[in-house]
């Protein structure tokens, strides 16, 4: 009682709350690059086709790059690593830009969309270890939750800056501001680095010495088929309900609850240990996912995906504290595989959540997340077992 909430007793850290503003700006482009560059690309080829593949070649070139990153940073730092990133993204994505228009072959463009996604600038890594170093144990919890609320904070508001440069002036003027806007928010936020721009560690211990780490992956490979399946369904149910208008706000209601579980979980320190608090927030999320498939008015569909959404940025978080129990020596690296299992999820469950939609209606996609969640809460058993 009367103690500092531990994400006040973070941002009055020096040099804390310029980090989180520059690392939202830095991040405004990992949810408007895919969505720009097709704009772009279907645009100048007529293509659709083309576009996706540009967009499948960002992901994959994300999904390749962020455990290189996150090795080099656990041995050079961050501050280089930001800094080359945000050079290739920025030139990546403009090379993209002026070639469409010029009408460069079409294996060009999605080479550049691939070296755009590879390029992708590691700041949420970055913080997660800069601020991670910065701060005990029982405030760590608190750390890791304000990474993913800058980082859902920069996806939420991204996309509507986007579409209001759009609306103003084209497709490839507003990614070509966003995308500027974010180069030069990097090179900023890796300068204000103080105090966290050094290598994550001078031990060169290798990301998978605890084998304990591959069942993480997996946990969170799981984590990310959950919100695949959600990004298909969202559209799908609003699109079946006759108001696919209705997608934008489902969308921001996840998103808007991602924000309040980071307030929330940050709000205090946790006296357990991040393994069983990892098992219940997935068990509770898939059993609270499962009834979207019964329900089909919007506002009480909106209230429970909210509620979902809440439950979602502290299991990424938790997620993260394990990291540091269980890749302590290579925790950039460790970081890097996460990003790249939630990608690889992420994919598998929109496939899976595509297919069971097409064949047994637009709700079953959101019996597809609550089983991946259900799965992952089991799997993360076995983290729980491990760490008494």
């Amino acid at each position: 009682m009367g103690q500092t909430p531990p994400y006040r007793s973070l941002l009055g850290l020096p040099g804390v709350p310029a980090q989180a503003v520059l690392g939202f700006l830095s991040q405004l482009t990992q949810q408007v690059a895919p969505v720009g560059m097709v704009l772009v690309l279907q645009s100048a080829t007529g293509s659709l086709a083309v576009a996706g593949l540009g967009a499948a070649a960002f992901s994959v070139g994300m999904g390749m790059g962020r455990p290189v990153q996150g090795r080099v940073i656990d041995r050079r730092g961050p501050r280089p690593v930001l800094a080359l990133t945000a050079l290739l993204h920025v030139a990546a994505l403009a090379g993209l830009i002026a070639g469409a228009a010029a009408a460069w072959p079409v294996w060009v463009l999605v080479t550049l969309a691939w070296a755009a996604g590879a390029g992708l600038p590691p700041v949420s890594v970055s913080m997660r270890l800069a601020w991670g170093r910065r701060t005990d144990a029982a405030s760590r919890t608190a750390a890791y939750s304000l990474v993913y609320l800058v980082q859902e904070l920069a996806m939420l508001v991204g996309p509507l800056l986007f579409g209001l440069v759009i609306a103003v002036a084209s497709p490839p003027a507003a990614l070509g501001l966003v995308t500027a806007a974010a180069g030069a928010g990097t090179l900023a936020f890796s300068r204000a680095l103080s105090g966290g721009g050094g290598p994550a560690t001078r031990d060169r211990g290798r990301v998978f010495e605890d084998r304990g780490m591959i069942v993480l992956l997996l946990v969170v490979t799981l984590l990310g088929g959950t919100t695949g399946a959600l990004q298909v369904g969202l559209p799908a149910l609003a699109t079946s309900l006759d108001a696919p208008a209705a997608t934008g706000p489902l969308v921001a209601g996840l998103s808007l609850g991602g924000v309040a579980g980071a307030l929330l979980y940050s709000a205090r320190s946790w006296g357990s240990r991040p393994a069983p608090r990892l098992v219940a927030l997935l068990l509770v999320l898939g059993l609270l996912l499962a009834p979207l498939a019964l329900i089909e008015a919007l506002p009480p569909f909106w209230a429970v995906l909210f509620a979902g959404g809440v439950l979602l940025n502290p299991a990424m978080t938790t997620s993260s504290l394990l990291v540091d129990e269980l890749a302590p020596a290579a925790q950039g690296e460790a970081f890097g595989w996460m990003s790249t299992a939630l990608g690889v999820g992420a994919a598998a469950g929109a496939g899976a959540a595509g297919v069971a939609g097409q064949w047994y209606g637009a709700q079953v996609p959101f019996l597809v997340s609550a089983a991946f969640a259900l799965l992952a809460a089991a799997l993360a058993t076995v983290l729980l077992a491990r760490s008494r």
